[in-house]
């Protein structure tokens, strides 16, 4: 597919029910999706043909119709078959896999009632979220303006369009002061995570994360807490203060398209890419490539 804009791409893309070629994928200008945000989506990655956690993603992206009062209209089996053709389609057995939904331009308005939700599936091949490089010494961050909101004011357990726009406009900011990625906190000021992955804090080889309680609780992040449980590595879900994260050994993200990567910087302050880190980027590259193998 080379590096053009993703609307001028060869592939396909699966669209309410039909493989279509990827330039024809294409909705009109007043989709309540485009002008209301009621849309959610995920991230997955696809390993030497397994696709990593699919029931897992598919249930969420399921939940997260649900969440924001947008009704589904594929089960779990529709979806999974659905992406297999897709694959099949583009030939892909290693890349990036995104479904989304969202509601149509049957009504335009805040109210969605007479909307049709719509379900595309895209996928391309898509290596590492950060370098080489940065994988080894870690990426720059820096905290931004931007807080995650209180649960009782967002869909904060929905993978939902509209959550995402506070991230992207943080992550302009890091990126144009030279960073790799944000650091946000949440509505009371405790550490929540990255703009597009979950953050884990290291401390004299204790492991710490931030309760999910107003932000998505990742696949990855689940992932990686049960991968250190099963190699006898102390962890803790818990509140987490910005001055406990600076003073910390390591720092590492976690998320489909992130997987593992390490941080080296945040703010003022530098962590090193050590051992705790090492050693869980590597139990999930096995944990991946076993999966793949088993599949």
């Amino acid at each position: 597919m080379g590096n053009s804009a993703f609307s001028d791409r060869d592939g396909f893309i699966w669209l309410d029910g039909e493989i279509v070629p990827w330039r024809d994928a294409k909705i009109h200008v007043l989709t309540h999706g485009l002008h209301y945000a009621s849309s959610v989506f995920e991230g997955e990655r696809i390993y030497s043909g397994n696709v990593f956690k699919e029931k897992e993603h598919t249930a969420r992206l399921i939940r997260s119709a649900e969440l924001i009062d947008m009704e589904m209209p594929l089960s779990e089996q529709e979806i999974t078959a659905a992406r297999h053709e897709v694959l099949e389609a583009n030939k892909l057995t290693d890349g990036y896999i995104r479904p989304v939904a969202w509601r149509g331009s049957e009504q335009m308005g805040i109210s969605a009632q007479a909307t049709k939700t719509h379900v595309a599936i895209a996928c391309w091949p898509w290596g590492s979220y950060f370098s080489e490089e940065k994988r080894e010494k870690g990426i720059s961050m820096q905290t931004t303006k931007w807080h995650t909101p209180a649960p009782d004011t967002a869909t904060t357990q929905s993978k939902a369009a509209g959550l995402y726009v506070t991230h992207t406009m943080a992550k302009h900011a890091a990126e144009k002061n030279g960073h790799d990625d944000a650091l946000m906190l949440d509505y009371r000021g405790l550490v929540a995570e990255a703009t597009g992955a979950n953050i884990f804090v290291i401390k004299d080889g204790g492991i710490k994360t931030p309760v999910p309680d107003c932000f998505l609780n990742g696949l990855t992040r689940q992932t990686l807490i049960q991968l250190a449980k099963d190699l006898g590595l102390p962890i803790e879900e818990t509140q987490i203060k910005p001055e406990e994260l600076y003073a910390a050994d390591e720092v590492f993200l976690t998320g489909t398209a992130a997987e593992v990567t390490a941080v080296g910087k945040i703010d003022d302050a530098q962590y090193t890419v050590g051992p705790v880190t090492r050693q869980l980027r590597s139990a999930y590259e096995d944990l991946v490539r076993t999966k793949a193998k088993a599949a």
